[in-house]
């Protein structure tokens, strides 16, 4: 039986998104980790209203900015994963860390 470990990392910060991604993708590489990725998805584009009272009505102009998404996906190697998991990173990033247990194939429940 197989974990992956999926890493969806996200930032308003592209260069602080970028370095952590390669600071991660070097670990595996140098650890000898299964990794796919990073996958890119397309920035997202928010969009915040920004009021100059308490009370709708009078605005300033909107607050616009992009958000950056990498996906990494880690098979097997446990234990490099779970050190990833305790990494420090960058306040500017927000990262979600998914574990997803695969039975090979073939594999008959009891």
């Amino acid at each position: 039986m197989t974990f992956v470990t999926k890493l969806s990392l996200q930032s308003g910060d592209r260069v602080a998104l970028e370095e952590t991604v390669s600071d991660i993708k070097a670990l595996l590489e140098r650890k000898g980790a299964e990794c796919r990725g990073p996958f890119n998805d397309p920035p997202e584009h928010l969009t915040v209203p920004q009021y100059r009272r308490l009370t709708p009505g009078d605005r300033f102009s909107s607050w616009r900015y992009p958000v950056y998404s990498r996906r990494l996906e880690i098979h097997g190697n446990d234990h490099i994963a779970r050190q990833v998991g305790h990494m420090e990173f960058p306040e500017s990033l927000h990262v979600e860390i998914e574990v997803e247990h695969r039975k090979p194939a073939g594999h008959r429940r009891s």
